[in-house]
């Protein structure tokens, strides 16, 4: 059997993995286990049951298989904090991205320091997904867990733990914390002390960073028992799951993803940092030594889900009303449902303005699908107004980039054609790359290359571009009547 690699997608909902070959990309195996619910705002899960999730995926591939991986690399969700004591076991549920009962702390550290000046430390103005907001709530809420600190991570941190006994991280993920400097690539211990004061030696108890090529250690035998995978195996130092599926796309300078799942995400790989002190773009680095720019809206896929449940359709059926919606004015949805990330609302609702008697249920289907794009597009304006070229390529990846409307409207809503490309995983692709270079030597060009990635469907607009303008003004406006 020809040599593989497996990568490893650690997200809020399940633990997904993929086994490639190592040379042509090719799909061996895939498997996925879940992770338990949350509901936000409060939004946390015990990190343990992630390492149990990867567990029962791996279980579910045929051993054979597994005898013959070369590399594992795990890409995790972004921003959630996970503490350990000395022995290793979480102090604490961890608190995801979504959680966003830090909303106040991340006023206040704003306040402190003034945006400007988060964006030049740190890339990113804090906003309550942030990691240092997080740990600003620790400290005014469950201030003796601090003295009991004795690692401090990130979800693919953690896992990469497991796997190696060692406490590493990547510049990538690094970058979400808001205590690390991806311009320096050096963590701003200054931020930590203002998040929770001087009570601890803080450089003492993070991951130490590794290069985008570095191996983060072998694979430890008791893990290799758990998981049925050869001992010894190269561990790649892993990244954050926006990071792993621009990987997973084989992104360059300029391409673009827009990423439709729990939450949505449209980001750009650039060659210089970005840094954004209206906080709509967070100045993220990326898994290969570059930038990737990121703006993340709280509400996507579940928004549509909603309304599909309140028309008595399923998520299909709601695609398909809105597609059958006629061009004109109808009604505009912002839908904030979970509070809102971009802008920074937390505490907000979503809101459904401009109905009549008339309104049809085609309408309200094609404003559910609009009100989540409209949001993305925006973030395509936030970029180019923080300096970065999203000119090329626009690939729409996650789950809703399975349907046939959210396709058709993202074409049209941006103004020029798109591409769905073939893999549905690209995080967990991403991290089976990062693996391939780690084990290999190649460069991440060259593998992606060779993988073939990001080639897929072209979707070309069919709107009225007239009309497209006018939906986009609308939810602006109606944003904005929102304050």
């Amino acid at each position: 059997m020809a040599d593989l690699v497996l990568g490893v997608d650690s997200s809020t909902q399940s633990s997904k993995v993929e086994i490639r070959d190592a040379d042509t990309g090719a799909v061996v195996a895939t498997a996925r286990a879940s992770h338990p619910a949350t509901e936000p705002p409060v939004s946390e899960q015990d990190p343990a049951s992630w390492w149990r999730a990867l567990v029962d995926a791996c279980g579910q591939i045929d051993p054979a298989v597994r005898a013959e991986v070369r590399a594992v690399s795990v890409a995790g969700q972004q921003h959630g904090l996970v503490l350990l004591d000395e022995a290793g076991s979480p102090l604490r549920p961890a608190k995801l991205w979504n959680d966003t009962t830090s909303a106040p702390q991340a006023d206040a550290l704003v306040e402190k320091l003034g945006a400007a000046r988060w964006a030049e430390s740190c890339g990113s103005r804090p906003v309550a997904s942030f990691t240092v907001t997080k740990l600003a709530w620790i400290a005014a809420y469950e201030p003796h867990l601090l003295a009991q600190v004795a690692r401090m991570l990130l979800p693919h941190d953690y896992l990469t733990w497991r796997l190696t006994g060692r406490f590493v991280t990547d510049r990538g993920d690094a970058s979400g914390t808001g205590w690390f400097s991806p311009t320096t690539g050096d963590y701003q211990i200054d931020l930590i002390t203002m998040a929770a004061g001087d009570v601890r030696p803080w450089r003492e108890l993070l991951p130490d960073v590794l290069g985008p090529t570095d191996s983060a250690g072998p694979l430890r035998a008791d893990a290799a028992r758990e998981l049925g995978l050869p001992a010894g195996v190269v561990v790649a130092p892993g990244t954050g799951d926006n990071m792993a599926a621009a990987l997973g796309l084989g992104l360059g300078p300029g391409d673009v993803a827009m990423s439709l799942g729990t939450s949505g995400t449209v980001y750009a790989v650039s060659d210089r940092p970005a840094a954004d002190a209206t906080g709509a773009v967070a100045g993220f680095a990326d898994a290969t030594g570059r930038f990737l720019p990121l703006v993340c809206t709280l509400n996507a896929t579940k928004v549509t889900d909603t309304v599909a449940r309140w028309l008595g359709v399923d998520a299909a059926g709601l695609g398909a009303l809105a597609q059958a919606a006629p061009d004109g004015p109808g009604p505009v949805l912002v839908p904030y449902f979970d509070g809102e990330r971009t802008p920074n609302r937390p505490d907000a609702t979503g809101v459904m303005s401009g109905l009549r008697p008339a309104t049809s249920r085609e309408q309200i289907a094609r404003a559910a699908h609009d009100g989540v794009l409209c949001g993305l597009i925006d973030g395509l304006d936030a970029l180019r107004a923080a300096g970065v070229d999203p000119s090329g390529t626009l690939h729409l990846i996650g789950g809703g980039a399975r349907s046939a409307a959210y396709r058709q409207r993202t074409a049209d809503l941006h103004g020029a054609p798109i591409v769905v490309p073939d893999t549905d995983e690209t995080v967990a692709t991403g991290a089976a790359l990062q693996a391939a270079v780690v084990w290999s030597g190649a460069g991440f060009e060259d593998v992606a290359q060779r993988w073939r990635l990001g080639t897929g469907e072209r979707i070309e607009p069919t709107a009225n571009p007239e009309a497209t303008a006018d939906v986009r003004a609308a939810y602006q406006a109606e944003v904005a009547r929102l304050g």
